[in-house]
């Protein structure tokens, strides 16, 4: 569980996929505005979030989709944490069920903070969870459905044997730092292996658990792995991919046709980082091929913007991983309590290991697909230098778009002296400094007058016989009202911008814009509050500010219809 600043809301969550369902824990509370847009300019229309107030694991089961997520019940901060819980056949459309799990034994008296879900043999699914208990102390806890034959797991039992794992003396774990156990995997020793977060000092680790019954858990000697001056990780995630193709593979496989990932949500930070590498089942210990103490700034990250406590999940269903985050508000503390709600669920993401080896690849899950409708596609056209051409026909405020750009030459690019860090380089040169190969890309939630809008772009540099794209989401004009943050986002893609093609695909959804760069190698997630682009009044255009004309070679956009979300 995050303990962080009381505005935010936390999206830490347990999936599971059930006979094809998957579900997902959460409460309805019913609100007169729920679909008054023009009330709640800034409620997303396809993004999974409560009706009201504050929210904070996923699994598949009987054919259902279970998410898991933390939520506050009694308001639009942080505070009085329970499991919430909704289904869903399509990770798309959601229905909300009672609250799974509440406080109610002195191992979680005083909260029920986040966990992951383990599918046990048989199929059957577990919870291990960080409750606080009477000493305010953070302690791990296991809860069973009460009803394996009800698809829908409404009803959930704790063990009486919890806390399963907690700090003491003897094992020398800082009491305020060990939370959000993750999925579990079996070892070819027939022992469960867990991991739970953990700092000791400015050392961040993933404490290793190890049972044969699932009840019964004793600490490893050493943990999987620790890196200096990274403080607390939160919300573990550690799980194989496969070295070749884009199926995903169930947690516990291990063997010479993966490789493993370990994710950790930087408290520090407030980002979600990943480590690629090789996992030693015998020594019980992760070799990254990069690591934390070398240069946190070149460690790779699941979305550079808004994006955190993420979790992903096996769905046997469609042998797929699945990658779920939450994604918090950039409005202000009052604004939030006025409208009521604060935080939501990024789209689920397909995530498969690129066939370089070196990095993820991340690409919202094809169902979100159906909501597409009124298509427009637009054939070849070059882009002249300063040109801005708008996008009709759809619905600007809540639409999916996919466009791809040509370079026919790389003279033009500016040359990079030294090496900057790229949130910095967005910062700098934004979407109005001309360059001579960009800023190009989209113009998202923009007013009529373009006194308000997003930019979601490329630029292109020479650095030291390279050719590198920056890829940016620049916030700066994106509302009128400077009460938000207004932080622009980048980071390099990896891209040969002479040899292959520059995709971007943004999914606008009134409050949240979601952009892939490069076929989903670099994924950046802002959120923006226009006062004058809301709803009809928001326009979408394809621009090139750059000195140099560049080619889109295709552009398709559709209008996005609403999702059937906690009953609204």
């Amino acid at each position: 569980m995050i303990k962080i600043s009381p505005f935010w809301l936390i999206a830490l969550f347990s999936i599971i996929y059930v006979n094809g369902v998957l579900h997902v824990e959460a409460t309805h509370i019913t609100s007169d505005d729920d679909d008054d847009s023009s009330h709640q300019p800034y409620r997303t229309a396809y993004h999974f979030q409560p009706p009201k107030n504050w929210i904070n694991g996923p699994m598949r089961y009987k054919g259902l989709y279970h998410l898991f997520y933390q939520y506050n019940p009694k308001g639009a901060v942080w505070g009085n944490i329970v499991w919430a819980h909704s289904v869903s056949k399509d990770l798309v459309n959601w229905t909300p069920l009672n609250i799974a799990i509440y406080p109610s034994q002195p191992s979680d008296i005083n909260g029920c903070w986040s966990g992951s879900a383990t599918i046990l043999p048989g199929g059957k699914p577990v919870i291990l969870y960080t409750g606080i208990d009477p000493n305010n102390q953070q302690v791990q806890n296991l809860a069973y459905p009460k009803d394996l034959s009800d698809p829908y797991l409404k009803e959930w039992v704790k063990s009486l044997k919890n806390p399963l794992m907690a700090p003491t003396i003897a094992n020398m774990i800082n009491a305020s730092s060990f939370r959000d156990p993750t999925t579990a995997w079996l070892g070819r020793d027939g022992h469960w292996r867990v991991l739970v977060g953990n700092k000791r000092g400015k050392i961040g680790q993933a404490l290793l658990y190890r049972s044969k019954d699932f009840v019964n858990w004793v600490k490893a000697k050493h943990p999987l792995h620790s890196s200096k001056y990274t403080g607390m990780w939160e919300c573990p995630d550690f799980f194989p991919v496969s070295k070749k193709g884009i199926l995903g593979i169930e947690t516990s496989v291990n063997d010479d046709n993966v490789r493993h990932v370990l994710k950790a949500s930087l408290d520090d930070r407030k980002h979600d980082y990943y480590l690629i590498g090789s996992y030693n089942a015998t020594k019980d210990n992760f070799i990254p091929d990069k690591d934390f103490d070398e240069n946190i700034e070149t460690v790779l990250r699941y979305d550079y913007g808004k994006y955190y406590a993420s979790k992903t999940f096996f769905d046997d269903g469609n042998k797929r991983r699945v990658l779920l985050g939450w994604v918090n508000e950039s409005s202000s503390v009052a604004d939030d309590i006025k409208k009521g709600w604060s935080g939501i669920h990024a789209i689920p993401r397909a995530i498969w290991l690129h066939e370089s080896g070196k990095q993820l690849v991340q690409w919202p899950v094809v169902e979100i697909e159906k909501l597409r409708e009124n298509p427009v596609n637009w054939n070849t056209k070059v882009l002249k230098g300063g040109q801005l051409l708008q996008v009709n026909d759809i619905t600007a405020a809540q639409a999916d778009v996919e466009i791809s750009f040509k370079i026919n030459k790389i003279g033009d690019a500016e040359e990079l002296n030294s090496w900057v860090d790229p949130q910095i380089l967005c910062s700098q040169k934004g979407s109005s400094v001309r360059s001579g190969l960009g800023p190009f890309g989209l113009v998202v939630l923009a007013s009529k007058g373009l006194q308000e809008y997003t930019s979601v772009f490329f630029r292109i540099f020479k650095y030291q016989n390279e050719n590198l794209v920056l890829f940016c989401s620049d916030q700066s004009r994106s509302s009128l009202n400077k009460d938000n943050d207004l932080t622009t986002y980048g980071t390099f893609v990896d891209v040969d911008p002479l040899h292959e093609k520059l995709s971007l695909r943004s999914l606008i959804d009134h409050s949240v814009v979601e952009s892939f760069g490069g076929d989903g190698k670099a994924c950046i997630t802002a959120r923006v509050y226009p006062t004058l682009a809301i709803n009809d009044e928001a326009q979408l255009y394809a621009f090139n500010n750059g000195t140099s004309s560049v080619k889109i070679t295709s552009l398709s956009a559709w209008s996005m219809k609403k999702a059937q979300i906690n009953g609204n």
